[in-house]
């Protein structure tokens, strides 16, 4: 079997994002080890603390523990909303991860051209919003409708 990678482009405050995560997972157990699934920031400007999200995910996959962290800050986006970027630290603790280092990463900005360079890219292929899939060189937007993308992601794979 080839392996197969399918661009996640995401933004940690996006409720959209964090009901996109059922696809994701659907896509890891139908195809395991066939497919890679490789998470692009995409922050967007309505949402303050997304840009801070997208580099505490950076950490949290530099400390081995990204897709745990992810989906953990996926799943309270309205927390994220309320308490920024204390609870971003508060989530890398929760996980026990290096929750000093989550906090110095957020200080010392050591993420933030991984995520410019993630959203610059994005914005040149045209992505507008999150969730977006990009499956084989064909871009899938789930920011209107999230309905029907994982039968099209699992025939692009095929």
């Amino acid at each position: 079997m080839t392996h197969k990678t399918v661009e996640f482009w995401c933004e940690l405050q996006c409720p959209d994002c964090a009901t996109a995560l059922e696809d994701v997972r659907a896509l890891r157990e139908q195809f395991g080890d066939g497919v890679e699934i490789v998470l692009r920031h995409f922050p967007l400007p309505k949402h303050a603390h997304a840009f801070a999200a997208a580099q505490a995910a950076e950490e949290a996959f530099a400390q081995g523990r990204g897709w745990e962290y992810v989906e953990a800050v996926l799943a309270r986006t309205e927390e994220l909303g309320r308490k920024g970027e204390k609870f971003l630290v508060q989530v890398a603790d929760e996980l026990g991860l290096d929750a000093e280092e989550m906090d110095t990463a957020l200080i010392d900005g050591r993420h933030i051209l991984t995520v410019d360079a993630d959203q610059a890219e994005g914005k040149a292929i045209g992505i507008k919003g999150t969730p977006t899939y990009v499956v084989a060189g064909t871009r899938l937007d789930g920011g209107e409708s999230q309905a029907g993308l994982r039968d099209r992601i699992v025939e692009l794979l095929a």
